[in-house]
């Protein structure tokens, strides 16, 4: 079983930055995959980056491109996620995930566990 628990959301404007975490816990962290993923009210879930268990491959959603950047931490068991330029679109709750692979995939039901969610809202 792997725990997961995000923090760092909050209410920002729109421009700010905002950087979302992730604490895992209960599986080896090198040989896991992790992804970040978001759903705004009355929307699907819907991706938005992923990261290799070494690091070594990150992927983005295009709304994420340009604009945000996942990282992990090994040693610390942590995955981040940067978010800058934000905009009024991305307001939603954000949801750290993760694989049981240490392979990156952009699809939410390769992801075996999840966390409870951190809400981004971003004002005009």
């Amino acid at each position: 079983q792997v725990r997961l628990v995000e923090s760092g959301g909050g209410l920002v404007q729109a421009g700010d930055s905002l950087r979302l975490a992730c604490a895992a816990s209960g599986r080896t962290f090198s040989s896991t995959a992790m992804g970040w993923f978001r759903q705004a009210p009355g929307k699907e879930r819907e991706f938005v980056a992923t990261i290799s268990g070494s690091g070594g491959s990150t992927a983005y959603a295009d709304s994420a491109k340009g604009r945000f950047t996942i990282s992990r931490d090994n040693a610390k068991n942590t995955v981040d996620l940067e978010m800058n330029s934000l905009k009024r679109e991305d307001t939603a709750v954000y949801y750290c995930a993760a694989r049981e692979s240490s392979i990156s995939n952009t699809w939410s039901r390769e992801y075996a566990y999840w966390g409870q969610g951190t809400q981004v809202t971003v004002s005009s």
